[in-house]
């Protein structure tokens, strides 16, 4: 029942099988944490020497390209990326920006970077110029790596405008053979022209486990982006991500749909999967089309997929019926909680069931629809293997079943792999969280049932009371996307003389339905039918779209300063 699992030597864990029940394993697991850890070495270098013509990435755009890159190729890419950055005067410590889509330059560079003990600091392609400033800036960055579009290099010179004249190198992934001009060299010249074998560097100008690996950026729902640094540690976290929640197979082929922005791809575009010995899929695309989307799903033999629930409510719409999915065998939902309706449809029309989990960019996956774990729609799960998780009311007391209160994380002085870094001075790099004592307060609310189960309330500031009663946006927003005129909503509150707060739905309307005091008073009504009168809204307000972060997150706080 437990065996070492054999990437990487240095590592081990105890794994499970599949029939294991969900308590025995939680309390059973056990990871031993190497003293020394790169991921570009150890885990790769592993896969390498095992199976070096194994598929490792996948890789594919709607124009028909496409290609497979083994984990030899991956290697042998990486090298040259590598030895490129070292060329360019980055060394250990240094941060770079990557702006690479879902091309494979994303993964050479990422692994490449890690060779050299450098900082990768993955960013979306749609950040604008100011978005661009505030990185370079917030993170000491040395050089961006970008893929080649007008947009992106407009901004790019737009940013370094608001910095110090020639504080960045800049790196352009292209397509042709054009020259270029305005301070860029070419990322893939570059990394040709180092044709020779990589000396890797002295373990004297190697990092550490607990050296900076990689920034990410929070997406700024609630404010704006902050930094959170993950140390090289980090990837081994993800061992839980991908072996007992995504479910990922040795040989198998996984899908998450995410830009390599966001820690999103960490959790599902590299990590976790390779230690599992399984490939990973990258669907590089402009406009998100389900169709599509379910083409490359069929024609590809994906084995595993992740998507946030809105790429599910999207799905559903179509007749999944009418394309062979019969590969797909565990199918995972992340990013924000999952309405059960859209759970409900997914089942009926591919007959798998859609698995939940909770985490930050902070974080690694804390609480899951894990292995051994029956989903119940519209709960986010049970805790991780070494993560010790409470709820905790306002007074710092843990609370009773069903009584809401803050996720909350007692981690010590020792987190478990995928915590976030601490700065020196005790200042930690998380957005809205506070880490006080030990203990990690989220700044999430949610329930637990008597069964162990947590349910997503919502943000702590999202909350609202009003009239002595506390409401979760994320309980409104359930019951009105049942309604067949909603496609999307977010519930804020707005000042009321009576009750202090009132609910506000803010709805975007499903076509064939016109906005209407008459529609307005149908949903408050549909809403009561399934959810407690007092939380129906008081006020309904039907726009074209919502306002949303670049990775697609509702911003609430908007829709709460605009009716303020």
């Amino acid at each position: 029942m437990s065996a070492a699992h054999r990437f990487p030597p240095c590592l081990s864990y105890t794994d499970s099988k599949d029939s294991e029940p969900y308590d025995t394993w939680r309390e059973s697991f056990r990871l031993k944490v190497p003293s020394k850890f790169n991921f570009a070495y150890d885990v790769l270098g592993a896969l390498v020497a095992d199976r070096p013509n194994a598929p490792a990435l996948v890789t594919c755009d709607d124009s028909g390209i496409s290609r497979t890159y083994s984990f030899g190729e991956i290697e042998q890419a990486s090298n040259r990326a590598a030895a490129f950055f070292l060329r360019c005067g980055l060394r250990k410590g240094d941060a770079v920006l990557l702006l690479l889509r879902r091309r494979p330059e994303f993964w050479f560079a990422l692994l490449g970077l890690h060779k050299i003990g450098a900082i990768a600091v993955p960013g979306t392609h749609l950040l604008t110029a100011k978005d661009i400033a505030f990185r370079v800036k917030a993170a000491d960055i040395r050089m961006i790596v970008a893929v080649d579009s007008p947009f992106l290099r407009n901004h790019i010179s737009e940013a370094e405008e608001m910095i110090e004249p020639g504080v960045i190198l800049k790196a352009l992934v292209h397509d042709d053979n054009a020259d270029l001009d305005g301070g860029w060299v070419s990322f893939n010249r570059g990394m040709d022209a180092e044709s020779g074998p990589f000396a890797k560097p002295r373990d004297t100008d190697l990092p550490g486990p607990k050296d900076p690996m990689l920034v990410y950026f929070t997406s700024g729902t609630t404010g704006h982006p902050k930094m959170v640094m993950h140390d090289f540690l980090y990837p081994i976290g993800h061992i839980v991500t991908a072996r007992y929640w995504q479910q990922v197979k040795a040989g198998g082929l996984h899908l998450t749909l995410a830009d390599t922005g966001w820690a999103k791809a960490a959790w599902g575009k590299i990590y976790g999967q390779w230690f599992a010995g399984c490939a990973v899929m990258a669907y590089d695309f402009d406009r998100f089309n389900p169709r599509k989307l379910l083409d490359v799903i069929q024609d590809n033999g994906i084995t595993s997929f992740c998507a946030p629930p809105t790429v599910y409510r999207f799905l559903i719409r179509e007749d999944l019926k009418s394309w062979d999915l019969s590969t797909l065998e565990h199918c995972t939902v992340a990013g924000e909680p999952l309405n059960p309706e859209v759970y409900d449809a997914f089942l009926r029309g591919t007959g798998i069931r859609l698995m939940e989990a909770y985490g930050q960019t902070e974080l690694t996956p804390v609480i899951g629809t894990f292995r051994g774990v029956e989903p119940r729609p519209g709960s986010m799960g049970k805790p991780a293997p070494l993560w010790d998780v409470c709820l905790l009311d306002e007074n710092g007391e843990e609370c009773p079943p069903d009584s809401p209160g803050q996720i909350t994380l007692r981690i010590g002085n020792q987190p478990p792999p995928g915590f976030m870094m601490i700065r020196e001075n005790g200042e930690q790099h998380g957005a809205t969280a506070a880490l006080v004592d030990g203990i990690y307060y989220t700044g999430d609310i949610a329930r637990k049932d008597a069964d162990g189960y947590f349910w997503f309330i919502g943000r702590n500031d999202d909350i609202i009371k009003s009239s002595g009663y506390r409401i979760g946006p994320f309980e409104v927003e359930s019951a009105l996307i049942e309604h067949p005129a909603v496609v999307e909503c977010a519930v804020t509150s707005i000042p009321d003389p009576d009750r202090g707060c009132a609910v506000k739905a803010t709805v975007v309307l499903a076509n064939g339905f016109k906005g209407s005091p008459e529609l307005a008073t149908e949903l408050q009504d549909f809403v009561k039918t399934s959810t407690a009168p007092y939380k129906s809204p008081r006020v309904i307000e039907f726009v074209k779209e919502l306002p949303k972060t670049i990775s697609g997150k509702i911003r609430r706080v908007e829709i709460r300063a605009s009716t303020s």
